[in-house]
């Protein structure tokens, strides 16, 4: 396996190792991004959806640990706009590291396929100096498309994040909004 790795790194044209190792950063942070984004707004979840079955309940106000809290502390009154502002925030809050997702999905395969073509121009320009015929060609683009495999491999990742954040946002923020929606309600009484 490393004499593998090894001899591929020795055969590869420099831009593709460096659209390799790119790759490998974008892998890195995506995960890093995505585990720390995903628990981070799991225990959110949480907490919204106990305060809001605590007011389904009959409590009279969401818990201390509800995003909407600090909203209704600062406030003189509970009006609609104030809620409207507080899911507006949390959707900004929720939504966090979600845009770098995006662009790695999209981007992600173009890099790969960039290395794929730096990769197989050097496999034709060695053709003209040996004298291998098709077994260089093969090998040459063989080793090249590695390089779209590495990019795709990446950009699935991460717009899987994407997805499963953008969902588990989606329900965070909807938990805040039926909340705000209980509280008005039991306003207009």
């Amino acid at each position: 396996m490393i004499n593998n790795i090894l001899d591929f790194y020795l055969k590869s044209h420099p831009v593709t190792v460096g659209v390799f190792i790119f790759l490998v950063f974008y892998f890195i942070a995506i995960n890093w991004l995505f585990f720390y984004r995903y628990f981070s707004i799991k225990n959110w979840h949480e907490t919204e959806e106990k305060s809001l079955e605590a007011l389904l309940m009959g409590a009279t106000s969401v818990s201390p640990g509800s995003y909407l809290s600090h909203f209704i502390k600062s406030a003189n009154n509970l009006n609609k706009e104030l809620f409207d502002l507080a899911i507006h925030s949390a959707t900004k809050d929720a939504t966090k590291g979600m845009t770098f997702l995006s662009i790695v999905a999209s981007t992600a395969p173009f890099i790969g396929l960039f290395g794929t073509v730096v990769s197989i121009l050097d496999t034709f320009a060695h053709i003209g100096t040996t004298s291998g015929g098709m077994n260089i060609i093969a090998t040459g683009v063989a080793d090249a498309l590695i390089a779209t495999a590495a990019g795709i491999f990446v950009a699935v990742f991460a717009y899987t994040y994407h997805q499963l954040l953008k969902r588990k946002s989606y329900e965070t923020v909807n938990l805040i909004q039926m909340q705000s929606e209980s509280l008005l309600a039991r306003n207009k009484d």
